[in-house]
């Protein structure tokens, strides 16, 4: 999830744990604890890019990292906190559990998080929550700030924590619930319309859980379309994308190819852009494709032009959104669609 839901979330969190022995400090704890693991970022300003992006989310997201730094956690808030009657067991179970929420919680997107690392590569992705929901994340967000506002004696505290915690819990069970639905439903339409299933997967569109993301296909291509939980209708609308791999044997021997291939999980197309060869990261979605179907992809990595990629992850994430984009993205969540060439 993106860093302040890691922040709120962790504060209530911190006061479930500490709110009765150590006030508001409690809260400061949890978001500190809740926004560990994403200290990789920092390793970032001096790596490469395709190497960085293989390094977050990998073993600082870990379970032997949370197993290594729970104890030393744990034995600083002890110290600073003297005196105090917590028994030191608790202030185990409280960084332990922050830690596994944070990565459990990001094994839900789509990036891909390293929990057995430094033992295996694997990267998890449940594909079912998009990384800034807003129906998931005001909820935490607004209880921080009420907790932090109000007296810690002040007899609605527990409300605002359960306010905080309960409403993402079940949000995040819709999410999944929507996901097995759509997901039903789409590997019953791709076989009834005899499309390649090799690789296949289904991934929310921005901000929301009602409009899913389609991708499914094999090594000569991809298959792009978009169902909502409201469509009714028993075919979907795709879009394809050849795969292009000779694009790449010019630069085959590169690294950042390599790391590239092996971060995207076999999701990609290459593809010429002028004078330059670009390397597409299918599973961050594409550029208002419920608007504009054959617009290119989130993730575009510029091979030839390694220092065009600080912000490759981010920068084509609300591209060419205005106020026409947003409309069309509510009414195609609401199953409303338009017509599109069908395959």
């Amino acid at each position: 999830m993106d860093s302040l839901t890691h922040i709120a979330l962790g504060a209530c969190i911190g006061e479930v744990f500490f709110g009765k022995q150590i006030g508001k400090k409690a809260m400061i704890w949890g978001a500190l604890a809740q926004s560990l693991p994403d200290i990789d970022f920092i390793a970032g300003f001096w790596m490469p890019v395709a190497e960085e992006l293989l390094a977050h989310r990998g073993f600082t997201h870990s379970f032997l990292f949370i197993f290594m730094a729970t104890p030393a956690l744990a034995f600083a808030a002890d110290r600073i906190h003297r005196p105090h009657e917590i028994m030191f067991r608790r202030f185990l179970l409280f960084f332990a559990a922050e830690m596994l929420v944070h990565i459990f919680l990001d094994g839900f997107n789509n990036y891909g998080t390293g929990w057995f690392e430094p033992f295996s590569h694997a990267r998890f992705s449940f594909n079912a929550v998009y990384v800034a929901d807003p129906l998931f994340s005001i909820w935490p967000a607004i209880a921080t700030v009420v907790l932090a506002i109000i007296p810690n004696s002040h007899r609605k505290r527990s409300f605002w924590i359960r306010f905080g915690l309960i409403p993402p819990a079940m949000y995040l069970l819709l999410s999944v619930f929507n996901k097995l639905v759509i997901n039903n439903e789409v590997k019953k339409i791709v076989k009834a319309q005899k499309i390649p299933m090799n690789n296949y997967f289904i991934t929310p569109t921005p901000l929301n859980n009602l409009l899913w993301y389609v991708v499914t296909g094999n090594d000569s291509g991809y298959y792009v379309g978009y169902r909502s939980v409201f469509d009714k209708d028993t075919t979907m609308d795709f879009q394809y994308f050849p795969r292009n791999d000779s694009l790449l044997r010019p630069i085959s021997e590169h690294e950042d190819v390599h790391q590239l291939i092996r971060f995207a999980q076999g999701f990609y197309t290459v593809e010429r852009w002028g004078d330059s060869i670009v390397f597409n990261d299918l599973r961050f979605g594409q550029i208002i494709g419920w608007q504009s179907p054959e617009e290119r992809f989130v993730f575009h990595y510029f091979l030839q032009h390694p220092g065009e990629n600080m912000l490759v992850v981010q920068r084509g994430r609300f591209a060419k959104w205005d106020k026409d984009v947003a409309i069309a993205l509510l009414r195609r969540m609401a199953g409303r669609k338009k017509a599109l060439r069908r395959l």
